[in-house]
């Protein structure tokens, strides 16, 4: 990429990330994390917010404390109304919000329960978006943000380009076991890996408005063999032909805008709705850094789960990355685990000191394969022993 697009997509980025809402639902497996973690009751967790969602599945391990970092005040908003949404709404009107992704009478719930919990700057936002989950545009909330502008174009093009291929991958979400799911799949590929789609995964705006910056593309681009486009369908192979689809509510939610009963995140089930209201004050925010949360931090964390964000300062801004792993392992009680995710096929950019500190966990059941998003190159998780 030459370095006047190189820079074009770096600061078409920071445009996006620093003036709109990115994820509107959390892109990283729980139920991967949890089998890797261990949580449990004294636990505190640090970790970066993203759309809240996997946070939430995190208390019902009943850590002592989650705290939720990070610099986007708009995800923390996000996380703040689902907050309020469980503590003050019945479990009925929580699902039409947020499994549904809209609710007839919103502004009133909006107004009269909601709001008053909110902090002043999540009320701030959420009064200039009331309408996304109102029902009313592009009907689901799931749809608005970054991540739902490339969700609903491609479900529109789908539709009135491609409706026989829109048809077929509704039938493959719809496969109860894995020798029909291979079947339906090895049939829609062919279909799905055409002109227009190498061209979207090829895009700057597309890959920004997902929340992938060049640092992450350029990983993938020089680190898998055949590129972006040959790692996309990789990927996307292996989800839909060794991963059960009835069970992914991660891709499922951006085919159908909604999620369903039997499939959804954990915070949506009905038998976990008391035991989370019960435990919603163990969940702390902090729109910030996650260095700088660290450095005013007392100590003493367990756990900590970085999603991606250090293959964006490894490209940038190595001494910030270097003060990151200083401040992790000042801030970390004895044993504590640390979870990360790269594009890349291997973590190998820790700095030494860092390396020297962690011991590698085996992870022998592979959960980065395993996982339901199944779109990171790997997945480490090391314990601090120094």
């Amino acid at each position: 990429m030459p370095a006047i697009w190189q820079r074009a997509y770096d600061a078409w980025f920071r445009h996006v990330h620093g003036s709109r809402l990115i994820y509107n639902t959390c892109w990283e497996d729980p139920r991967a994390d949890r089998a890797l973690l261990g949580v449990g009751a004294g636990s505190r967790i640090a970790m970066i917010t993203s759309a809240g969602c996997n946070a939430l599945d995190y208390l019902l391990d009943d850590p002592a404390e989650i705290h939720c970092v990070d610099l986007n005040p708009r995800q923390n908003a996000l996380l703040e109304l689902k907050l309020a949404a469980l503590a003050a709404l019945s479990f009925e009107d929580l699902w039409a919000l947020f499994g549904r992704g809209w609710h007839a009478d919103f502004v009133r719930l909006y107004r009269l329960l909601l709001r008053p919990r909110l902090t002043a700057a999540a009320a701030a936002y959420w009064d200039r978006h009331t309408h996304w989950f109102d029902g009313s545009g592009r009907g689901s909330f799931y749809f608005r943000g970054a991540s739902g502008d490339v969700a609903w174009f491609v479900r529109r093009v789908l539709g009135r380009l491609r409706p026989r291929l829109h048809a077929q991958m509704l039938e493959l979400f719809e496969s109860r076991d894995l020798a029909t799911q291979r079947e339906r799949y090895q049939r829609i590929e062919p279909q799905l890996f055409g002109p227009l789609l190498r061209l979207l995964v090829r895009q700057p705006a597309t890959l920004t408005l997902l929340g992938v910056p060049r640092a992450q593309r350029d990983l993938i681009a020089k680190q898998y063999p055949g590129g972006v486009n040959a790692f996309v369908q990789d990927k996307l192979r292996h989800l839909f032909t060794e991963v059960p689809v009835s069970e992914n509510y991660f891709w499922r939610l951006y085919l159908h805008g909604a999620y369903s009963e039997s499939c959804c995140p954990n915070y949506l089930r009905r038998e976990h709705h008391a035991v989370l209201r019960e435990r919603l004050h163990r969940v702390h925010l902090h729109t910030t850094g996650f260095a700088d949360f660290l450095e005013s931090d007392p100590g003493g964390l367990t756990h900590f789960v970085l999603l991606d964000h250090q293959d964006w300062l490894v490209a940038h801004d190595v001494p910030a990355l270097e003060r990151e792993w200083r401040l992790i392992l000042a801030r970390s009680a004895p044993g504590a685990r640390v979870l990360m995710r790269s594009a890349a096929p291997e973590v190998g950019f820790l700095p030494s000191f860092a390396r020297t500190a962690l011991h590698a966990l085996g992870d022998d059941e592979r959960w980065h394969e395993r996982d339901r998003v199944g779109t990171y190159g790997s997945m480490l998780l090391a314990e601090v022993t120094a």
